[in-house]
């Protein structure tokens, strides 16, 4: 039984952020999430209790917009890796935690091989 209850309903840019984390390491390509800032020109995989270090999440007008920094697998085609990501990531949110996305960039910080 479901009773519907007024008021609003506020979810924080740290919760989007680990769901579109979670829905990061989902996808086949993703070795991990880096830092925005790459220092030197080395990016680091972000351990998996640090995803949300990876993305930036930003309010708009018209939804929410994404920024994914992340490391991709050595041998797979960027393209599809990211676009695969951006609609793993837009499903996510937008059924999960119903929020409009405006948008979701990819910056692929780096490349690695998977051991």
């Amino acid at each position: 039984m479901t009773q519907q209850v007024s008021g609003n309903l506020h979810v924080s840019n740290d919760v989007l952020a680990d769901l579109a984390g979670n829905a990061a390491l989902g996808c086949y390509g993703i070795v991990g999430m880096a830092s925005p800032a790459a220092s030197d020109g080395f990016a680091n995989i972000l351990p998996a209790n640090r995803l949300r270090r990876g993305i930036v999440v930003t309010g708009k007008e018209a939804g929410i917009h994404v920024d994914m920094y992340v490391i991709v697998e050595y041998g797979t085609n960027i393209n599809a890796v990211s676009q695969n990501l951006i609609d793993n990531v837009t499903y996510e949110l937008t059924e999960h935690a119903q929020v409009p996305v405006e948008g979701v960039a990819v910056h692929v910080q780096g490349i690695k091989v998977r051991k």
